[in-house]
């Protein structure tokens, strides 16, 4: 006889494991089913972005960063060194504690609020029974489903992943050393960022991205930026460049690629493949599921995120949307509330995106040509980091904030950003647009003094011609 739950959730990552804890405190019988574990073979929760994605390489990426800027720029601060030296064994511990600790969290969150863990792989039945494949086989009979198995890397026929010298993103933080050349398939977000903390440490790095359009989900202002920050520090980035070949040979990879030159050759060390990721429907449901799959092989979901089978729910990187841990974590709290009876949803038109390269690049909203293309009209404002006083005090004064405001209405469509702490500067721009903010209203909202939100208070004065700490026409540029 199976054992009889109100929910099954089916994977513990952010989007799951936060379904899960907000079912059981609105009183729900939960159990949460999920197949990670850890090298050592232990069962751990958080799937990809707590163990191998979000979580480690942020570790990396602030390690690295400290690394970087004390070698590079400790001399302008009057800080000087006899020798700074890389423990890469350290940083690498550093970053397996931080996963661990915060893994070992949710476990007591799970306990606090009386969520059931079972460690294996659940598959969706007919009839809302998920079956359990792990030590132990069983099934449990449940009114409600929520699929959130979340996602893979994608890999490629041309550079076929052998774990050692071709990698992906969960292999490319855990290298024993930092290899002299390395080469990044993919200059998007996973590939920037990777390819960022090994360039830090001191490898030479050279990404190859099919795109001709560099960061082509970003503003245009902001990636133009972005690139010319990103070759100025080193990072040898090359657009249009399509692999065709992979091959590991004598301790090496030699990579075959074609660009509107011709084809060419690059010889690397490692080899990360980065060029996105996709569902992790592989074994989620049983044949005679029916669950219904898109064209791109998501789980079709409607703006609940309720698939075609009754009381059978998806969420996170299973659907459409951007993959972002906090997208999952948003739609996994509208399922447990909707399943409870309340009536939320999830804006979709205020999801913040983040980059956390150097400078750290960030955005909400439409971008300045998505508003063109949809012929909504409206007025620009843009502030430096430069004419900030916090980011000259940390010499940290590359790149700026970009203010979009309908003409008709003021009301704010879109925040872009690119330089110090934008991961966190970007928060009280959705605020603002989750609440309907006017650029009016940002523009009487007083900050302090001095920080670096003080730039997005001034981008937003631009939009009406009046920033204090920047010259500007005594008009706010008008956007056809």
């Amino acid at each position: 006889m199976a054992d009889r739950y109100d929910l099954v959730v089916i994977g513990a990552g952010p989007a799951g494991y936060t379904a899960a804890i907000r079912a059981a405190q609105l009183g729900l019988k939960v159990v949460c089913v999920d197949d990670w574990q850890t090298a050592s073979g232990e069962p751990a929760l958080g799937g990809t972005c707590l163990n191998a994605g979000c979580i480690p390489s942020k570790a990396l990426l602030e390690t690295s960063e400290l690394f970087a800027h004390a070698r590079d720029h400790g001399p302008t601060y009057g800080l000087k060194f006899k020798e700074l030296l890389l423990d890469l064994t350290a940083m690498l511990a550093h970053k397996d504690k931080v996963v661990s600790e915060l893994t070992r969290g949710i476990a007591t969150l799970f306990q606090a609020n009386g969520v059931t863990w079972i460690s294996g792989r659940g598959k969706l039945l007919p009839k809302n029974i998920v079956e359990i494949s792990g030590k132990i086989q069983q099934q449990i009979e449940s009114e409600y489903v929520i699929l959130a198995s979340g996602s893979v890397p994608v890999g490629l026929k041309s550079a076929p992943f052998d774990g050692q010298r071709i990698v992906d993103s969960q292999g490319a933080l855990e290298f024993k050393e930092v290899p002299p050349r390395l080469g990044v398939i993919g200059a998007g977000v996973i590939g920037l960022e990777l390819g960022s903390v090994w360039h830090r440490l001191g490898a030479e790095v050279v990404l190859l991205e099919a795109q001709e359009t560099f960061l082509s989900m970003a503003d245009e202002q902001i990636a133009r930026e972005a690139l010319k920050q990103f070759n100025a520090q080193g990072l040898d980035i090359r657009l249009g460049a399509r692999v065709l070949e992979s091959k590991v040979e004598n301790n090496s990879v030699t990579v075959r690629y074609q660009d509107k030159n011709g084809e060419h050759t690059e010889q690397v060390d490692k080899l990360i493949v980065a060029v996105g990721r996709r569902s992790n429907t592989a074994g989620l449901m049983a044949d005679d599921s029916k669950l219904l799959l898109d064209e791109w092989g998501f789980v079709h979901v409607d703006e609940y995120c309720r698939t075609n089978l009754p009381k059978v729910y998806a969420v996170g990187d299973l659907v459409r949307g951007p993959m972002l841990a906090h997208k999952g974590m948003e739609e996994g709290v509208m399922v447990a509330e909707r399943i409870s009876g309340r009536e939320t949803k999830v804006n979709y038109d205020v999801v913040p995106s983040v980059i956390y390269t150097h400078p750290e690049i960030a955005w909400v909203g439409k971008t300045e040509q998505a508003l063109k293309a949809a012929g909504t009209t409206c007025r620009s404002g843009m502030f430096p980091f430069a004419a900030n006083g916090r980011a000259r005090a940390m010499g940290q004064a590359a790149g700026f904030i970009k203010v979009l405001a309908d003409f008709h209405t003021d009301r704010v469509l879109g925040v872009h950003l690119i330089g110090p702490h934008c991961s966190e500067l970007v928060a009280p721009a959705a605020l603002a647009m989750s609440f309907g903010a006017s650029n009016e209203d940002i523009m009487l909202t007083m900050f302090a003094h001095p920080t670096l939100s003080e730039a997005l208070h001034e981008a937003s004065l631009a939009v009406a011609g009046h920033a204090i700490h920047m010259a500007q026409p005594r008009k706010g540029t008008i956007k056809q």
